[in-house]
């Protein structure tokens, strides 16, 4: 493919075939489609119509980004070197829409802005042409009446930039044509994208949910706590999202999303949404994101994101783990000593009583069994881990152990104690590591009388499923120690992200704020469990909406991580919801006993 200057239209360059594929006379004609803005949303999908065979005229009035985008599609044509493909004419002259036989306007999401677009669009395309605003918020209705020709106008409504396969709700209005209408579903299956049903009050929630997560995480990363991967990681794996928040900030293009969270901001008074300084400071720097191909990561011209590490430790070597220990028996150091046996290493599990110890190895030879029937572990896994794994109640078996994993209830004065025999009993130079996810791990290390041989390692429940591991450490641990717990982690298959100790590491510092903003939603009297979930779901990819991660952590739960957060932090963000006290109160501990914010009769 090649660019070339048009000779016909001031501004424009044309993105055409070196050869030209052969046409025939039974080819049917590309279609032309028009698109009006080339940002993170217009580019997107510009890419998308591209691919799927349309002829594009893709208009902007920064002549800038026309160059910029024109100069991406040629590289990814030439990095694909796949068949040719219609030609892109890029323009900043709306007179070239007229050829189009649909126009996608795709500028800010601002009301202004969108309605002048829409009004130069409907200026040069005859009537009858579809025109289809992407706006995510703004209502449809008015946008249509303005332009005068409110048959022809549709919605699409866009959660993110669209990518093959991905979301997109068609909005028809009241005075939406049935061509148009036709029109808008034509090129939603054209495009490859699949169409939902969310509603623009759940689509309203959802988004500024998702925002609110989105700029929390911007400040976590000013604040210097966690580097962009390790909080994008951290995110993806430790929450199932598909694709971490500095990352999604990058595609939606880090000028709308400022944009927007002002516009919340404004509207609601609330400060979740004031935009992150940072944000504010990349904005006004010209790094937008991937458009601009920097922002809080870095991409080629291609668009493709770059320097991303692998998982990995910059440190000193550590030292090899031979034999490990895990004190507990509940459902997290079961979890840990399965992980531990069947990664290979030789396991004792220590817990209060003999009884308590064998229960908790008969649970995990029936994990382990119900892995074989699922496919996720072998036969000759599990009988070397059954062999590899041995129970205790005395701490002194722990003695000979190179690393010890603390399991116990996230209670910090049952800890502490914990860690005080662990310092008398281990080997001088046993790595001491802690679970928890909302104590202090300085706590711990200062009991334990050796500081410089504590870390904090959270796996996450499951563990034998979660691949995620936060690994916190305290301004007294040692680099070898640290170096260690690195290491041992990789070796059983984990993904480990690195973080000082406080209170909540990654994960939870940013969830709960957003499960707690999603609980405030309650006090409306239009609010909706299930549309509010299933928006989410649908619009944004996420595995569950926010009531039913709720349901699943457990209420009881969610209420004391939230106490925790807030005792430590004392700010609003963190101020646990009136609503979820008042329902732990009454019994609704979600889905550990069937009662909860979605888990009764046949909700689901």
């Amino acid at each position: 493919m090649t660019a070339r200057q048009s000779d016909t239209k001031p501004g424009a360059s044309t993105v055409t075939p070196a050869t030209p594929a052969p046409v025939t006379d039974a080819a049917a004609p590309a279609p032309v489609t028009g698109i009006v803005g080339l940002g993170s949303t217009g580019e997107a999908l510009l890419h998308l119509l591209h691919g799927a065979g349309h002829t594009v005229v893709a208009v902007d009035t920064d002549l800038d980004v026309l160059a910029r985008v024109a100069g991406r599609l040629k590289a990814v044509i030439a990095a694909e070197n796949g068949p040719d493909r219609p030609d892109v004419t890029f323009t900043a002259d709306h007179t070239a829409l007229g050829e189009a036989g649909l126009v996608i306007e795709a500028v800010p999401e601002d009301l202004a802005a969108k309605t002048d677009a829409l009004g130069r669009i409907i200026s040069v395309c005859p009537p009858g042409t579809p025109v289809l605003t992407t706006t995510a918020a703004l209502p449809v209705t008015r946008l249509a009446i303005a332009t005068g020709r409110p048959a022809d106008v549709a919605g699409l409504r866009l959660f993110t930039p669209p990518a093959p396969g991905g979301p997109v709700e068609p909005v028809r209005t009241a005075l939406t044509s049935p061509e148009t209408a036709a029109a808008v579903d034509a090129l939603v299956a054209s495009a490859g994208l699949a169409p939902v049903a969310v509603g623009a009050r759940p689509a309203a929630d959802a988004t500024a949910l998702v925002l609110g997560f989105l700029n929390r995480a911007v400040i976590l990363f000013d604040e210097g706590y966690a580097t962009q991967h390790d909080i994008d990681t951290a995110m993806r794996l430790g929450c199932g999202l598909p694709a971490g928040p500095l990352e999604t900030l990058d595609r939606i293009g880090l000028g709308t999303a400022h944009a927007a969270l002002t516009e919340l901001w404004r509207r609601t008074g609330d400060s979740a949404f004031e935009p992150a300084p940072l944000l504010s400071r990349m904005v006004a720097a010209g790094r937008l994101g991937r458009t601009t191909g920097e922002g809080f990561h870095t991409y080629d011209e291609t668009g493709a994101p770059l320097g991303r590490p692998a998982d990995g430790s910059d440190g000193p070597a550590g030292v090899p783990v031979r034999r490990v220990g895990v004190l507990g028996s509940g459902a997290m150091a079961r979890g840990i000593a399965e992980v531990t046996a069947t990664a290979g290493y030789p396991t004792v599990l220590v817990a209060r009583d003999p009884e308590k110890a064998q229960r908790a190895l008969d649970a995990v030879a029936d994990s382990l069994t119900r892995g074989v029937r699922r496919g996720r572990v072998t036969v000759e896994t599990r009988a070397s881990a059954g062999e590899l794994l041995t129970g205790a109640h005395d701490m002194v078996a722990l003695a000979d152990c190179d690393l010890v994993i603390e399991a116990v209830a996230e209670d910090l004065d049952v800890k502490r104690a914990m860690f005080a025999a662990l310092g008398r009993v281990c080997a001088p130079g046993t790595v001491l590591a802690t679970t928890t996810s909302s104590l202090s791990v300085a706590a711990c290390a200062e009991a334990s009388g050796r500081p410089a041989d504590v870390v904090g390692i959270h796996f996450f429940n499951p563990a034998p499923v979660m691949k995620l591991v936060e690994l916190a450490h305290t301004d007294a641990v040692a680099p070898t120690t640290l170096a260690t717990a690195h290491a041992f982690c990789r070796t059983l298959g984990k993904t480990t992200v690195t973080c000082p100790d406080r209170t909540g590491f990654i994960v939870n510092s940013l969830l709960f704020p957003y499960l707690g903003a999603a609980l405030a939603l309650l006090e409306r009297h239009d609010a909706d469990i299930e549309e509010t979930d299933h928006a989410i779901r649908s619009g944004f990819g996420y595995p569950m909406g926010p009531f039913a991660l709720l349901d699943t952590i457990g209420l009881d739960v969610s209420l004391a991580i939230q106490n925790r957060l807030h005792e430590c932090f004392r700010t609003p963000e963190y101020e646990p919801a009136v609503v979820l006290d008042e329902l732990v109160a009454a019994g609704l501990l979600g889905r550990k006993n069937g009662r909860g914010l979605r888990t009764a009769g046949a909700r689901r």
